[in-house]
């Protein structure tokens, strides 16, 4: 189970990001989740979206530089200690988290949302699976 996350490659520099989500606003595309990491140089945006598809369809006709990236949406109890306990199960199944950032869901749905990548999808999905631990599908996160 996992969700296609779209990755845009960035100039740093005043306007660019504005730029990318002019494009995404113009085209009606509707970010479901965002991450943004930098160095002096670029950036990378990372994003879910509505319709991956077109998402990238848009993006490369504005000629924005991307990729899709497999990742992991999980639903983490909303109490102390809950990204902990997705972090232990990852952990004891030897699945390195490379990177992973937060998104939000549903009012009083008990859970919040993360986005993880890693470096065994498959590995991961089956570890929080046996755990119990809710996997999004992608058309779940067009209902959060």
């Amino acid at each position: 189970m996992s969700v296609k996350q779209i990755s845009v490659f960035l100039e740093n520099k005043p306007g660019t990001l504005y730029a990318l989500t002019g494009v995404l606003a113009q085209n009606k595309i509707d970010m479901r989740a965002f991450s943004l990491a930098e160095t002096s140089d670029f950036g990378i945006a990372r994003i879910i979206v509505d319709d991956v598809y077109r998402t990238t369809t848009v993006l490369k006709d504005a000629g924005f530089v991307h990729n899709i990236t497999s990742v992991l949406g999980v639903a983490i109890p909303d109490t102390p200690g809950g990204l902990n306990k997705v972090l232990q199960v990852l952990t004891d199944s030897k699945v390195n988290v490379e990177y992973m950032y937060a998104f939000l869901g549903g009012r009083d749905s008990g859970h919040a949302y993360m986005i993880f990548r890693v470096a065994d999808t498959a590995a991961a999905s089956a570890a929080l699976g046996r755990r119990g631990i809710q996997l999004l599908e992608p058309g779940e996160l067009e209902n959060l």
